[in-house]
């Protein structure tokens, strides 16, 4: 288990007593609980104001159901999110997890439960930003791939090569504007004879 010490808790459930039962067993569990909100809205609302360490997500809520309100969070403001459910169908679950919650608890629930949840959630949530950022990252690397690819016009004599306006540019600065690489300019031994023959000689 992780410890629970400093780690701040938002419980969005619509039923007083489940979210104060909840608190109660999440505050002996040495967890913090930072807000409490009754329904969905309300609880997007919290999520991006109180910047909470995990959430506590009842399915079953008025203005703004669990599942909307899960994806809402994951979408503006990622966190890890437990989803609160008195049923537990494999398609709830499902929908709930395509949604972007990491564990789930069936009320009512005990401290162990609880506290079982919250990791999973919190592992899972960590596992799926490091994803996120590794995806971004080849996707990044895939942009700087293309830029260069397919088939470049270039002048037989001058070298030159054509963008895609038209206009024709040197191949250093074409390369240039199409990648990370720089160039650092000198001379090969056949350019060096060439025009320096006096000094470069066979």
């Amino acid at each position: 288990m992780i410890n629970s010490n400093g780690i701040r808790v938002l419980i969005c459930e619509d039923d007083y007593l489940v979210s104060q039962m909840v608190g109660t067993l999440l505050t002996k569990s040495g967890y913090t609980v930072v807000g409490e909100a009754a329904n969905g809205l309300e609880g997007v609302d919290l999520a991006a104001k109180l910047n909470p360490d995990v959430i506590l997500m009842d399915l079953d809520m008025p203005e703004m159901n669990g599942i909307e309100a899960t994806q809402a969070i994951i979408a503006q403001q990622p966190r890890p999110i437990v989803v609160l459910t008195a049923y537990e169908t494999s398609e709830l679950l499902q929908q709930a997890s395509a949604a972007g919650a990491g564990a789930y608890l069936v009320k009512p629930s005990n401290r162990q439960e609880i506290e079982r949840a919250i990791t999973i959630a919190m592992a899972r949530f960590n596992d799926m930003m490091a994803l996120r950022r590794l995806n971004h990252e080849l996707e990044e690397a895939l942009a700087q791939v293309k830029q260069l690819s397919g088939l470049l016009p270039i002048c037989a004599g001058c070298k030159k090569i054509r963008d895609d306006n038209g206009y024709w540019q040197q191949v250093e600065v074409y390369i240039r504007n199409h990648s990370e690489a720089d160039f650092s300019h000198g001379l090969c031994p056949d350019c060096a004879k060439k025009l320096y023959p006096t000094i470069f000689k066979d």
